[in-house]
């Protein structure tokens, strides 16, 4: 049996963290792996995690199961979080999953077990896990124009010619905040355009959101996926915590189907119920709970929320610096799209080659199309990876 495996290609992200690794020289920066980092290059535990945390040590009495769809407590908060007094909590179905991946696995079953012809239409470029998913599941992509190589901002004219394709059945993946890989997002009025289209091809819209608070803030973060919510009549949502509280390795995450129609609403809550069953049982509790915890108490609230805020500043600041040094090296506007996106990534619009250069002369990391991750700098790092741009001819 196992002789008719095949070896699968290796994933990039990872290799490229390996040869981080191996790289032996003190003065190397990682702006590839996809994770937050402070200026020591550490993922903290957010000071709420950390105080939620010791908290449950003393109070938790057990480990049993919750529920198939995990504690409806944290359904509530995070709800909250996202959509706020968007949609009445009634019209959404939510199921906990093991991380803002298990809650897009988990969206796209829903999708086929409806319509096994379903197309989803994905932005290009998107986040390779959307692509790997697809084509594991066997499932039919259709990508979209989003990013324009020139400007570094969305090509929204190419986005709606192309989204304009979808018909009943289809759904079309759209980034809620801080669109990774390339970090140029939707304006309220962009968002706007794609509800009214989305009303006319009949096509449901499904919303990856992994960095609320990260953009603008956490309620600014959420404004198009609350638009969507409340506009359209069927909607998915994948939620993410593991980059908002830091809980990447509890594997937090939420799928939420919206539905302003009862009897809709009540088959997708056992829908999600149902797919969980299938595919893991009971979804992890211990970074639900913690998140829970966190959004419940008022002070708690109020310290991540402040946290959140230091983190969002401090990459903006980043990227700000980055851009002033850039112009100032090159006497040039053309890198001020990097103090224009928001979120950890962005794509500098390097071929590989430069991006090779890059790696081999400075021992900066990053993936092959250029993304980066701009929270793997600091103040210091900065002024090195503008002059490495500069001299790979970027």
């Amino acid at each position: 049996m196992f002789e008719l495996l095949k070896e699968q290609p290796a994933d990039k992200i990872l290799m490229l963290m390996q040869a981080f690794k191996e790289d032996p020289r003190d003065q190397k920066i990682d702006l590839g792996v996809g994770v937050y980092k402070d200026a020591q290059g550490r993922t903290p535990v957010m000071r709420a995690i950390k105080a939620a945390e010791k908290k449950l040590w003393e109070i938790e009495d057990t480990k049993t199961y919750t529920g198939l769809a995990g504690d409806i407590g944290y359904a509530d908060a995070m709800v909250d979080l996202l959509l706020g007094d968007a949609v009445p909590r009634d019209a959404v179905a939510a199921a906990a999953t093991p991380g803002g991946t298990g809650a897009v696995r988990q969206g796209f079953d829903l999708v086929r077990m409806a319509n096994r012809e379903a197309r989803v239409f994905v932005s290009d470029p998107t986040w390779p896990n959307h692509l790997s998913i697809l084509k594991h599941m066997e499932m039919h992509m259709v990508p979209y124009r989003y990013f324009n190589a020139e400007t570094r901002g969305v090509d929204f004219d190419g986005m709606m010619e192309d989204i304009a394709d979808a018909r009943i059945g289809d759904v079309v993946l759209l980034h809620g905040c801080c669109h990774n890989p390339t970090g140029a997002n939707l304006t309220t009025e962009q968002w706007q355009q794609v509800i009214d289209l989305l009303k006319k091809t009949g096509a449901v819209p499904m919303i990856d959101i992994a960095y609320q608070g990260f953009g603008d803030g956490l309620d600014e973060d959420a404004e198009g996926t609350r638009m969507v919510a409340a506009q359209l009549p069927e909607v998915l949502i994948a939620a993410s915590c593991s980059k908002n509280f830091g809980v990447y390795r509890e594997r937090t995450g939420l799928l939420l189907a919206v539905a302003h129609d009862e009897a809709r609403r009540k088959v997708n809550q056992g829908m999600l119920n149902y797919l969980n069953r299938q595919n893991y049982s009971f979804p992890p509790d211990h970074g639900a709970r913690l998140v829970t915890m966190v959004l419940q108490d008022p002070e708690l609230r109020a310290d991540w929320e402040a946290e959140v805020k230091e983190i969002r500043e401090g990459v903006l600041a980043l990227r700000q610096q980055l851009a002033a040094e850039l112009k100032r090296l090159t006497n040039s506007d053309r890198f001020d799209f990097l103090a224009e996106h928001r979120g950890m990534f962005s794509r500098l619009g390097a071929t590989p080659e430069q991006v090779e250069k890059m790696r081999v002369d400075s021992g900066i990391y990053m993936v092959g199309d250029s993304r980066m991750n701009m929270a793997g700098l600091n103040k210091d790092t900065v002024p090195v990876l503008a002059k490495a741009i500069v001299d790979a001819g970027v």
